[in-house]
């Protein structure tokens, strides 16, 4: 069988359960690669065949999306012909994690597309979801990356075809400590921001792991960090409590972890105030945002033991094996 898997690589998140997935899939055929995105900070295992801008969202320093860094940096001319020059007919299989131009590609030459996301699991009405509806939001769930069948993974099963986390071996195999220091990961937020707030929670170290430096410092208890894998691996699981975006994979490797954790939303980003709801119905505590007035919750957090544990079991490879099995059966 040969088998296109088609990667989201705007963040770290997708990138990061691939490395799981792709060896499950590759006991099933040969396996081509493709990333399309940007911001990614992960340097993969296997070599990408196909490598694209896509259609990125940049990181702003607000709290939310660059808007302006966002439209300007996405040509739809050159998204159109990348959609037509991808040969996705050369494929018995695409697996796509919310990568457009592979799915828009096998759409337009009546391809199966297997969809195999977080995203995902959003589109089901047994998930849940912010009080305040946002119709753009969920149009951009449904349309982005549009697929014959979706495969979900949420914090919980919701629903038939949602699965729990992938947490990847590298965490499953670190041992799990407790240094006391806390890591944070807010990419949308600038630094001067993070370190104005969280330098005022004493007794407290704070491992900063930053988009937007190039060396790494101390600024009072406040530690910035470019962003390395292993580091903020290191950082996470010797850590006493996580402090970051209401994303999908490092609140599901907090929870796994048991580490306390606290998540703040990205503004305008229906998947993260989607995951938000979830956690926080989950007893995670959820922030609107950061900045000085949140300066005693986040106080509260530091100084109690809310913590949420959750021993996610491996089951990568049967998840794979179950989709390859009911596809072999479409062809």
């Amino acid at each position: 069988m040969k088998i296109l898997y088609a990667i989201q690589g705007t963040g770290n998140g997708h990138l990061s359960r691939a490395m799981d997935v792709a060896p499950a899939l590759e006991k099933h055929g040969q396996v081509d690669y493709m990333v399309s995105g940007a911001q990614a900070d992960l340097a993969l295992p296997f070599e990408v065949k196909y490598k694209s801008p896509g259609l990125s969202f940049y990181f702003g320093q607000k709290g939310g999306i660059d808007i302006s860094k966002t439209f300007n940096n996405n040509s739809s001319k050159r998204v159109l012909k990348e959609i037509k020059d991808l040969p996705v007919e050369d494929y018995d299989l695409i697996i796509n994690d919310f990568e457009p131009i592979s799915a828009w590609a096998a759409r337009a030459k009546g391809k199966r597309v297997v969809a195999l996301s977080h995203q995902s699991a959003l589109l089901s009405s047994k998930c849940p979801k912010p009080k305040s509806a946002d119709l753009i939001g969920k149009s951009i769930l449904k349309n982005y990356a549009p697929a014959s069948v979706h495969y979900g993974f949420h914090f919980d099963a919701f629903d038939k075809n949602i699965f729990t986390p992938i947490v990847r071996r590298s965490i499953r195999e670190k041992a799990n400590l407790d240094y006391g220091h806390y890591a944070v990961y807010l990419p949308a937020y600038s630094d001067a921001k993070i370190i104005k707030t969280l330098s005022k929670i004493k007794g407290v170290d704070w491992h900063v792991f930053s988009k937007h430096t190039k060396s790494s410092y101390w600024q009072d208890n406040v530690r910035i960090e470019k962003i390395n894998n292993d580091k903020f691996i290191h950082a996470m699981t010797s850590a006493k409590g996580i402090l970051c975006g209401a994303g999908f994979e490092t609140p599901s490797e907090a929870i796994f972890l048991g580490k306390k954790l606290m998540v703040i939303p990205m503004k305008g980003q229906y998947e993260q105030q989607c995951n938000a709801a979830a956690l926080q119905k989950m007893g995670v505590p959820v922030m609107k945002k950061l900045g000085s007035k949140r300066i005693p919750k986040i106080q509260d957090w530091v100084d109690g033991n809310q913590r949420l544990s959750i021993d996610y079991k491996d089951e990568t490879q049967g998840i794979i094996d179950k989709i390859i099995e009911f596809e072999s059966k479409q062809a």
